[in-house]
């Protein structure tokens, strides 16, 4: 009977370990190397964005877009600046945002400010209501080229030159995707949490440099090939990232010197690296993957994705309850939800495996 006991406490000892290990096993390996030392290039770039004054570009900076929404971080001090980017024709995702997660009059003890950040449609009738949008929402930032995939880099030029010159007072920028959800509340206290003054915070879901699979579009192939490191460095998924003030100062001041051709992550990665910034995982960011819905495990984590707007809403309106998870709840949250995740990422493996295989015979 002892023997029995101690081989079942062996394998549930197992399972978790199996189970929770493999978050520590990722958070280990999946942090950036530090640089040991900085070189001259590096300091100076630090240095010129420590110095660095946007307020004589204020003027200059509203013809690079056709919504500037300048005032909108004016005579507050914001800790958690969110950029949502959004395609210009999705209103209705855009009002879901609105109505779910970040809706952040809910958040006590610190200002949260959320924008969406858009480029031009195609159509001059679509522009028409996003215009009236604006005028409406007051939360719209656009930019005047065309929302396309091959301009999403730019889009995130342009989104950190408008933070940097009209709020330069934002403690920390979060860039997320509109079809992810994010948990402001949660994120936000983690924030708060760090030391008093952090620098160099470049925080997300950190790939591998050598394999930017997901991450670029085929018009970005040739793109790459002009990127002068044989490496590309590490970079955070740009699906959802938080970046500190300063490094989005140094991101800037960088930027110049990069083809925005590249795919947004590999983007901000090279240019971070060229300020001396290295990223920092987090496996609570999801990066691309959808993490299995339970409503403590949502209340943990930072960011999933959740592309069909009646899935989020339907999600949040279980998750909006103010009452919170137990201990036990917490923990058969946290593990149903990598179980099924993680069952749901091999039968995307199986389907498309059996894809590639078909295409020979389709051929």
């Amino acid at each position: 009977m002892f023997l029995i006991w101690c081989f079942m406490l062996f394998n549930v000892a197992l399972f978790h370990i199996l189970l929770f290990g493999a978050d520590l096993v990722e958070e280990y390996f999946l942090h950036a190397i530090p640089t040991t030392s900085m070189d001259t290039k590096v300091l100076r770039a630090r240095e010129r964005a420590r110095i660095l004054d946007m307020s004589s570009m204020k003027t200059n900076l509203s013809k690079a877009f056709v919504i500037s929404n300048p005032e909108a971080c004016s005579k507050r001090e914001i800790f958690l600046l969110v950029l949502i980017f959004s395609s210009p024709q999705n209103l209705s995702r855009r009002n879901a945002i609105r109505k779910t997660w970040a809706n952040v009059t809910r958040n006590p003890g610190y200002t949260t400010l959320v924008l969406f950040v858009l480029g031009k449609p195609p159509l001059a009738t679509a522009q028409v209501e996003v215009i009236k949008e604006s005028d409406q929402q007051q939360d719209l930032i656009q930019g005047i080229f065309l929302d396309t995939p091959e301009n999403q880099t730019l889009k995130i030029k342009k989104a950190i030159e408008w933070t940097i010159t009209h709020c330069p007072e934002a403690r920390f920028i979060l860039k997320v995707d509109e079809d992810m959800f994010a948990n402001l509340q949660t994120l936000a206290e983690y924030l708060l949490n760090l030391r008093t003054h952090p620098e160099d915070i470049y925080l997300g879901r950190v790939i591998h440099p050598n394999t930017p699979k997901k991450e670029f579009h085929n018009s970005s192939l040739t793109s790459l090939r002009k990127y002068p490191g044989r490496d590309y460095p590490d970079y955070c998924s740009a699906t959802a990232l938080v970046i500190s003030q300063d490094v989005a100062r140094k991101i800037y001041v960088t930027s110049g010197e990069v083809s925005p051709s590249l795919p947004p992550g590999i983007f901000l990665g090279v240019c971070a690296r060229a300020a001396g910034v290295v990223p920092i995982h987090s496996s609570r960011f999801s990066g691309e993957r959808r993490i299995w819905y339970n409503r403590c495990c949502y209340k943990y984590i930072f960011t999933s994705t959740v592309s069909e707007t009646s899935q989020l809403l339907q999600e949040w309106e279980e998750m909006k309850s103010d009452e919170d998870c137990t201990l036990l709840e917490s923990y058969y949250g946290l593990v149903s939800c990598k179980i099924m995740t993680y069952l749901d990422g091999l039968k995307d493996s199986r389907v498309n495996a059996a894809q590639k295989k078909a295409l020979p015979f389709a051929d």
